[in-house]
């Protein structure tokens, strides 16, 4: 036969849609939520809950504790420094204050070494230590204030016209000059040393139990040059006392005469050490 006669498809042909199970998707019910993609299913696990090691605490409270102390840092500097307002020739001055300290402090070292090297030299060893004993009782004299004393130095005046100076305000006086190096001082003919103390204010001011009244005169032995600036200084004893409205002039002199004198007194109970 010049035609070739096709045959049908078998029933045995394999339909390869059959063995697969084939879900159309039906209509989503109102108010029911859309499915998430599966990436961000994975993206949700991996974030929560947190996976946090005991080294990323570690680090956390580290970390934590470095900023605080940073923050009380700045918080103190900013709220108590006396100086931020200060002028940069304020500044100037007390460094200059600062500088002038060190050097008192590095000539008492020297002098005190010379004095060991004097004892450890001398010939007579016994002559020499006896006369830096008198030296010494003379100086102790002085800073007790059972000595009279005279030197350059500066005589500070403050009035109270509306009474508002209180003692607190002159123990900051006698303190910076102290620091400043003064040697000996006297207020109102009042001899103040070590254990001098202030109380009340206004109309009954007192110096050791004894009454002062304004004007408050401090005679003061020390070097001019750093006693003044030490008053002058920006917050300083000065500053204060005007803000008081009370007045305070300080004038240098070449000579100033401290001699109000303090009784001796023997210790009741402390005694010297020495044999």
């Amino acid at each position: 036969m010049t035609g070739e006669q096709h045959e049908a498809p078998s029933d045995s042909v394999h339909d390869t849609t059959a063995d697969h199970d084939v879900r159309v998707p039906g209509p989503v019910p109102p108010g029911a939520p859309a499915a998430e993609p599966s990436g961000r299913r994975r993206l949700a696990s991996a974030l929560w809950p947190p996976r946090v090691t005991r080294a990323q605490l570690v680090v956390a409270l580290l970390l934590f504790v470095l900023g605080l102390g940073l923050a009380i840092q700045v918080s103190s500097t900013s709220d108590n420094s006396a100086l931020r307002g200060a002028r940069q020739e304020d500044l100037v001055r007390i460094l200059d204050e600062l500088d002038d300290r060190t050097q008192r402090l590095e000539d008492e070292k020297s002098r005190l070494e010379k004095q060991r090297t004097e004892l450890e030299s001398s010939s007579d060893q016994a002559e020499e230590a006896r006369k830096q004993t008198q030296e010494k009782e003379q100086q102790l004299g002085i800073l007790a204030g059972t000595v009279a004393a005279e030197g350059p130095g500066i005589t500070l005046t403050v009035g109270d016209p509306s009474g508002a100076v209180e003692s607190d305000m002159l123990l900051d006086a006698i303190q910076e000059l102290r620091a400043a190096g003064a040697e000996a001082i006297q207020v109102n003919g009042v001899r103040v040393v070590a254990d001098s103390y202030f109380t009340g204010g206004g109309d009954d001011m007192r110096i050791d139990g004894t009454k002062v009244a304004a004007p408050y005169v401090f005679k003061v032995i020390g070097k001019p040059e750093d006693l003044e600036p030490a008053l002058n200084i920006p917050g300083g004893v000065v500053q204060t006392l005007e803000k008081e409205q009370a007045t305070a002039t300080v004038e240098r002199s070449a000579k100033i005469i401290v001699d109000a004198l303090r009784p001796a007194k023997r210790p009741d109970y402390a005694q010297s050490s020495s044999q």
